[in-house]
């Protein structure tokens, strides 16, 4: 059972600062310019909350943790920040592009606590695992501001899209807040007080098994924040604020759901040959290619290659495959029609061989070229990027050896791995746009949660 239940939020006081100059996009997607834009924008951006600076003379007193700390009580004090008046869900809209085109989307969904469940519960599910990192500097960053500024992102399955019904409802009214952002997403929020609206939010949810589709780092820094707060108490109360976290509800029947992919750079192996990285994986792989001689024939077959990836051609599982201008063409290798996966991949569930993904991991960088999933993990050869032209550029200004380029997941596909106990390669889901942070934020430190009034044994 999904348990949700509304919450007061503390936002930014519009009347003392403009959203658009104080929001921030979710903490691992700042880049290093990014994070000085956001300085540079307010002295009360989130950038200090969210992902602050660091200086070689930090102290123990004295750091990225300790500042946020600091700054949390003084946009209270100053009112910067105000506490609604009442529990409340919120919903949460974004209009967009997707990227590279003129189609326009609207994804929609509502912001509450989530109660914070345990993975062998069967109510949250991931699809991917995890890295230490991330979690321990998320950790440390809880301990000191007691805030969750980020919102996770979960979904759920409503193909009556029974709960949409409920928040288009509200969304005819006159929007109270709205902003944009610096890729163009239009985003719009709705704080409900409704006692009536929000009951029959919970009511639906009540039978959800819900995805985690992004922060699976967050999440499971508030299973380890609700475990020490327990352990701290010596008992469970289950409407402790540390019970549940902050999440964005989306409908996987949703028309505004987006997966972008993300591609694979390959880079730092010795005496790479890719004629023979070509031949050592025809066993299992037919080639198409898209010669070039000069710039006009180049951008011919970069089209066409670009849109035989994306169309599905050749009707088999295919990956782009470039290795820069020496090699004279841009590839698709497409599985070979006699490939059998049940016998290449037997340790594997029929969901993953049915990804794009696995069957690059495991029979292109693993087998092909010899990067092992620990290396993988490590990072040593292996690189993310999620714009193709920009896979492209990084092969031919030899800052990379090789691009691998992927058609997204699916969210069926998605949701089918995670429901199945399984998970995904790490970076296999870029759902687009992100959710920005500041628009709500959960005092993890504050007032019992509205719910049951009496503890937990």
């Amino acid at each position: 059972m999904a348990e949700i239940q509304p919450f007061r939020a503390y936002r930014y006081d519009t009347t003392k600062v403009r959203l658009d100059e104080v929001l921030t996009q979710p903490y691992d997607k700042i880049s290093p310019a990014m994070q000085d834009k956001y300085y540079a924008a307010s002295p009360d951006n989130l950038i200090i909350i969210e992902k602050g600076r660091s200086f070689p003379t930090d102290t123990p007193d004295d750091n990225v943790y300790t500042r946020a700390g600091a700054k949390v009580k003084e946009w209270i004090k100053n009112g910067i920040l105000e506490q609604d008046q009442a529990p409340a869900i919120t919903i949460y809209s974004q209009e967009f592009l997707v990227p590279g085109t003129q189609t326009k989307k609207t994804r929609v969904g509502f912001i509450a606590l989530g109660r914070v469940e345990d993975y062998d519960a069967k109510v949250v599910f991931r699809h991917e695992y995890t890295l230490s990192g991330p979690k321990a500097d998320r950790i440390e960053l809880l301990k000191h501001t007691h805030m969750q500024t980020g919102q996770l992102f979960l979904l759920y399955n409503d193909a009556q899209h029974q709960i949409d019904s409920l928040l288009e409802e509200i969304m005819k009214k006159e929007v109270p807040f709205d902003m944009t952002d610096e890729y163009g997403v239009v985003h719009k929020i709705w704080p409900v007080t409704d006692a009536k609206f929000i009951a029959r939010v919970q009511a639906a949810m009540k039978d959800k098994k819900i995805l985690i589709a992004d922060g699976h780092h967050r999440y499971e820094t508030a299973i380890n924040s609700r475990n020490e707060a327990r352990a701290k108490a010596g008992k469970t109360d289950l409407y402790a604020p540390e019970e549940f976290a902050m999440m964005t509800f989306v409908n996987t029947f949703s028309k505004g759901l987006l997966i972008l992919p993300t591609h694979r750079l390959i880079g730092r192996i010795a005496n790479f040959d890719f004629e023979k990285f070509r031949a050592g994986v025809a066993r299992n792989w037919d080639w198409y290619s898209y010669p070039f001689t000069n710039d006009e024939e180049r951008k011919a077959a970069y089209d066409e290659f670009r849109k035989d990836l994306q169309s599905d051609k050749h009707k088999r599982r295919a990956i782009g495959v470039y290795a820069g201008a020496a090699a004279g063409a841009f590839y698709l290798f497409a599985l070979r029609r006699d490939a059998d996966l049940e016998l290449l991949l037997p340790d594997i569930s029929e969901a993953q061989r049915g990804l794009d993904i696995v069957l690059l991991h495991r029979l292109l960088i693993d087998k092909g070229l010899g990067i092992s999933a620990e290396m993988v993990t490590a990072e040593k050869n292996v690189e993310y990027i999620r714009e193709f032209d920009g896979a492209i550029a990084a092969v031919d200004e030899g800052k990379q050896q090789l691009a691998f380029l992927l058609n997204p997941v699916t969210v069926q596909q998605t949701a089918e791995i995670a429901l199945g106990g399984d998970v995904m390669p790490q970076k296999s889901t870029d759902f687009y746009p992100k959710l920005l942070s500041g628009i709500a934020i959960y005092n993890v430190d504050g007032e019992r949660v509205v719910g049951e009034k009496k503890a937990g044994a």
